[in-house]
């Protein structure tokens, strides 16, 4: 399995049998880094560390230089730093980011249209269709690749397998810039080796659960029996991995994606201990989440909470609501109610809220009363003003003055390095 930095990377000879295969996990090297280097060639080859050289910033990505020593995304910068201090801190360019991506999903959909784009770096592709036009899948898989480096000048790694979660676990062995095949006959053969942690879902939580049963790799999951998988990461997390590990995975490649959640989370400046402060934020951040929910017609099913204390150990919380909702109001008290259920009472360093297992509005049974009409005509009321006159001028009462101290740090990925 990849570290991460390049090691252990494994990659696919040119005569590789892809017999059985139809999917395509393409994965951009060191996404942000490498647009960093697109525009400023002096730092290629360079140990280089996205994210803000003061305050309290954590890493975006870094280069396959500054893996090496260990940089990992969201670690602090000044850890980054000490574990490697000849490394260049440059400031993320989002929107630069964007841009490349679309160029980048524009070579993909030139191929297929059965394009799912997982974020800005990485997406599915479905190539059993256009074997006639381009080829067999590795053939495909070689002319993304060349396409990428020569129209937009950075460089991918890629996965091919029969599912989505092979493919995907085949382009992280072979980064970077490689190409690693799977055929469909191979399939339980490549996954039993593999460490638990290597499986597609499977987070530190749950790997260390596994782990801690004796569980430590692929074929360890497909031979225990469901009571201790059950014990150990719940029933349906434990029926899930048992399928995987026993290489079925019937996802297909969905071309319109469902936002699955919408949050908003804040950084601070300087560590929160004012526990009113705390619960007036929460609101704050889930006026914004509703505010997004109604832009999208959306209704949320399920409130979360992300709580960061300043050593940097981060809890979280979850409430299913009785009744959907995009209510700031009813977002915000589940919040509020979520975080005192957290005795820890430990400055604080990052607080979020997010709106999970999302449905269309209005897809609920109507009850014989609305207890959030109030509130739902307000926050419209809100809506057409923050429409007529802009976010930063509409705000809660409560909130007005506490800008001092809060600093946002949000982008776009920060589910691991690219």
């Amino acid at each position: 399995m990849g570290h991460g930095d390049g090691r252990g990377r494994i990659v696919s000879d040119a005569d590789v049998d892809d017999t059985g295969t139809r999917i395509l996990h393409v994965d951009m090297d060191a996404f942000y880094a490498a647009v960093e280097v697109l525009d400023d060639p002096s730092l290629r080859g360079l140990p280089i560390i996205i994210g803000a050289p003061e305050g309290r910033s954590v890493v975006s990505s870094a280069s396959y230089e500054a893996r090496r020593y260990g940089v990992r995304a969201a670690m602090p910068v000044s850890q980054a730093m000490r574990l490697c201090p000849t490394a260049r801190i440059v400031p993320p360019h989002f929107d630069r980011y964007q841009a490349v991506s679309r160029q980048v999903m524009a070579i993909f959909e030139s191929f297929t249209p059965l394009v799912e784009p997982l974020s800005v770096d990485e997406a599915f592709l479905d190539v059993q269709g256009v074997r006639r036009l381009w080829g067999s899948p590795s053939q495909v898989a070689r002319l993304v690749r060349a396409r990428v480096e020569a129209e937009v000048g950075i460089t991918c790694s890629v996965g091919v397998a029969a599912t989505k979660h092979v493919a995907k676990m085949a382009s992280t062995i072979a980064k970077p810039d490689g190409m690693l095949v799977v055929a469909a006959r191979e399939t339980q053969s490549f996954l039993d080796p593999r460490p638990v942690r290597a499986m597609w879902g499977v987070g530190p939580k749950a790997a260390e659960a596994l782990e801690g049963r004796g569980i430590r790799t692929i074929r360890d999951i497909r031979e225990a029996s469901p009571d201790v998988l059950g014990r150990a990461v719940g029933p349906a997390l434990s029926a899930r991995l048992a399928q995987l590990a026993r290489g079925e995975d019937a996802r297909e490649v969905e071309t319109e994606r469902v936002e699955k959640s919408i949050g908003h989370e804040e950084t601070f400046d300087t560590d929160i201990t004012d526990r009113a402060f705390l619960r007036a934020e929460l609101l704050r951040l889930a006026d914004r989440v509703g505010s997004r929910l109604r832009r999208a017609e959306w209704e949320t099913a399920t409130v979360s909470i992300k709580v960061r204390f300043d050593d940097f150990r981060t809890v979280n919380r979850s409430q299913t609501l009785a009744d959907p909702t995009a209510v700031g109001q009813r977002i915000g008290e589940a919040a509020q109610s979520l975080f005192e259920q957290i005795d820890r009472r430990d400055p604080i360093r990052l607080i979020g809220v997010r709106a999970e297992n999302l449905r269309p509005a209005g897809g609920g049974a109507l009850g014989l009363w609305d207890d959030d009409e109030g509130w739902r005509r307000v926050e419209g009321a809100l809506d057409d003003a923050m429409a007529r006159f802009g976010t930063s001028m509409i705000s809660r009462a409560r909130h007005i003055g506490r800008s001092d101290g809060r600093g946002a740090a949000q982008h776009p990925k920060a589910h691991g390095l690219d």
